[in-house]
C-alpha cells in the first residue's frame, strides 16, 4: 500500500494527468481513473439514452455502476492516499470504503453551487479542498474545516513557445452561461474594431436553438467551440494580451486560467476579487474594475514591452502556484495532526 496513490477526476482538460504527475513527482506511484459527466461513460450510445430516456434512472444507474468500479480497482491498488478531483459522481459509501484503509482528499475546482454532488464530500474525507474562498467559508460557518487550494499552473502544458504574436487579443472559457462574459467580450470587440480577436468556447451552440446559431454576430472572432490544452497553449503565446473573466459565481478565488496564461508566457488582464487583488500586489498582471481600466489596460498590453512584466509573472507563479506546490500542501493536510489548522 505504501506510497500508492488514486487519482479520480473527471476528463477535463489535463487536470488529472497535472494532478498525477505532481503526486510522481512528490514520490508516489500513481494510478488514475478518468469518469465522464452527466453520465458515464458518456458515449454516443449513452449520449442518446440521455437525451430520450429516463435520465435521473439512467443517472443513478451509472453512478451505481461507476461506484463499484472505483472498489473493485481501489480494491486491486490498496492506495495510500486517494486523491478526488469534484467527485460528484463518487457516492459517501464509496469515500467511506476508502477511509477504511487509506487517506482520502477531495479537490474542488469549481464553485459548491456547481457541484452539489460534493457538497457532502465534506463529512466523507480527510481534506476537503475548495477553489473559492466562499465556499471554505461556507463549510467554516457549519463548523466543518476545509481548506482553500485555488488552482494552479500546469507547468507540462503551458509554457513559453517561440512563436510570433500574430493575435492582438484572446480568451478561452465557457460563453453560453455567463452574461458577465457575453457582455465583456462584446464590449472589447466593439472598443478594438480593428484588433484582431480569437475567442474559443461555446458562445452560441446550435442545440440552443438553431437560428440564433445561424445569426450570431462576430463569427470571425467568435469560434464556438473548445480547444485542446496544447492548443490553448499555442494560443496564449501567438497573443499580445490574453484576457481572463471570472465566472459570475468565483467571487474570491482564481481560476484555473489566472496561472495558465502567465505560464504560457502571455501578458494578463483579469477582472478583479479580493483574492485577485491579493494575489498579485506588484503589477505581475493587469488587474480592472470596471470597463474603462479594461480597455486601458488592453491598450498598454498592444502598446507597451510587457516582457518584463511577463517574466516576473511566471518566476512568482512557477515558484508558488504550480501543480507540484498544490499537491505538496494536500499531503502536509493529510497528515497533520491539527486537522483545523
Amino acid at each position: 500500500m505504501d506510497n500508492r496513490v488514486l487519482v479520480i477526476g473527471p476528463n477535463y482538460f489535463n487536470y488529472l494527468k497535472a494532478s498525477a504527475s505532481a503526486f510522481e513527482r512528490c514520490g508516489y506511484t500513481v494510478v488514475t481513473d478518468a469518469y465522464d459527466t452527466p453520465v458515464h461513460p458518456y458515449t454516443t450510445i449513452m449520449k442518446w439514452r440521455y437525451k430520450f430516456c429516463n435520465r435521473e434512472k439512467l443517472q443513478r444507474q451509472s453512478i451505481e455502476n461507476y461506484n463499484r468500479h472505483l472498489t473493485e480497482l481501489f480494491n486491486k491498488v490498496q492506495p495510500e492516499i486517494v486523491f478526488i478531483m469534484n467527485g460528484e459522481i463518487i457516492l459517501p459509501s464509496t469515500l467511506d470504503y476508502f477511509r477504511r484503509i487509506s487517506k482520502v482528499a477531495v479537490w474542488l475546482y469549481d464553485s459548491l453551487d456547481k457541484l452539489p454532488g460534493s457538497k457532502n464530500h465534506i463529512d466523507h474525507v480527510d481534506a476537503m479542498c475548495c477553489f473559492e474562498q466562499e465556499d471554505v467559508s461556507y463549510y467554516t460557518k457549519q463548523g466543518k474545516p476545509a481548506y482553500f487550494l485555488p488552482q494552479a499552473c500546469d507547468t507540462d502544458t503551458y509554457h513559453p513557445l517561440n512563436v510570433d504574436k500574430d493575435i492582438d487579443i484572446s480568451f478561452v472559457g465557457h460563453i453560453f452561461y455567463s452574461p458577465k462574459r457575453k457582455e465583456t467580450l462584446n464590449a472589447v470587440i466593439e472598443e478594438f474594431p480593428n484588433c484582431k480577436i480569437v475567442v474559443y468556447g461555446l458562445y452560441q451552440p446550435w442545440f440552443k436553438g438553431f437560428w440564433k446559431w445561424l445569426t450570431r454576430k462576430h463569427k470571425d472572432v467568435y469560434k464556438n467551440c473548445m480547444i485542446s490544452a496544447d492548443r490553448v497553449n499555442e494560443l496564449y503565446n501567438s497573443s499580445k494580451v490574453v484576457l481572463n473573466i471570472h465566472q459570475e459565481s468565483q467571487k474570491q478565488g482564481a481560476n484555473p486560467r489566472t496561472f495558465e496564461i502567465i505560464g504560457s508566457g502571455a501578458y494578463q488582464v483579469c477582472d478583479s476579487n479580493p483574492y485577485i487583488e491579493e494575489l498579485f500586489t506588484d503589477g505581475e498582471i493587469g488587474v480592472y474594475h470596471n470597463f474603462d481600466e479594461l480597455f486601458s489596460l488592453i491598450r498598454k498590453g498592444l502598446t507597451t514591452n510587457k516582457s518584463d512584466t511577463i517574466t516576473k509573472a511566471r518566476e512568482y507563479v512557477l515558484a508558488n502556484h504550480s501543480f507540484d506546490r498544490r499537491i505538496e500542501k494536500v499531503i502536509e493536510w493529510l497528515y497533520s495532526e491539527n486537522k483545523n489548522s
